[in-house]
């Protein structure tokens, strides 16, 4: 089952140091073509059964991207002039070099989940969370970060974490036996404090 919207942000922070080591553990064992398919396969797995409509964190958190060469089209979807489209809801991005919506939630979200721009919604947004685009090896810090926002993405990691049988690290309560195999407990041993 799915993880929930209310839980996502919360469960998220809990698991990141988790996630970075499964990052590391993937960029040292895993076959980045493999990882792709294996990306591919559970978005699309996913993303059949789940609306995303629903949830829309993306559209919530995000500030969409709107290249240069599409503002007269998106403007034109709202029967707008390009300058009073862009005076209206964008900002320029210089490090991006492309335009992005002002205002989180997005101007553009209607109360249903719909997206007001339809077939003109930017290409960013159409293809959020990108997972399943190939190069996920070089991405996976923003998969990281994703998976605060989109319940797929938080899922997608934790099935690839079982396929790789990847071990979460447990934690270590004071009257737990120690890790190190003394015998001890650990408050005992290497969690007494000094």
């Amino acid at each position: 089952m799915m993880i929930s919207l209310n839980e996502i942000s919360e469960r998220a922070k809990l698991k990141e140091n988790e996630n970075y080591r499964f990052r590391t553990y993937l960029k040292m064992h895993a076959d980045p073509l493999k990882l792709d398919e294996q990306f591919r396969e559970l978005h699309e797995e996913l993303f059949a059964t789940y609306d995303c409509s629903q949830c829309r964190n993306c559209c919530k958190m995000y500030c969409g991207s709107i290249p240069q060469e599409d503002i007269e089209k998106v403007a034109g979807q709202l029967s707008i002039s390009g300058e009073d489209f862009i005076n209206r809801y964008l900002e320029y991005d210089p490090a991006e070099g492309a335009y992005k919506t002002k205002h989180c939630p997005c101007d553009f979200l209607k109360e249903d989940g719909d997206c007001v721009l339809g077939e003109c919604k930017p290409e960013n947004c159409r293809n959020y969370p990108y997972t399943d685009q190939p190069d996920r090896m070089g991405s996976l810090l923003s998969i990281i970060e994703s998976a605060a926002i989109c319940p797929v993405v938080y899922e997608i990691l934790e099935r690839l974490k079982e396929d790789y049988h990847f071990k979460k690290r447990e934690r270590i309560y004071p009257n737990d036996p120690c890790p190190c195999g003394s015998g001890l407990k650990y408050k005992k041993c290497c969690g007494r404090e000094r």
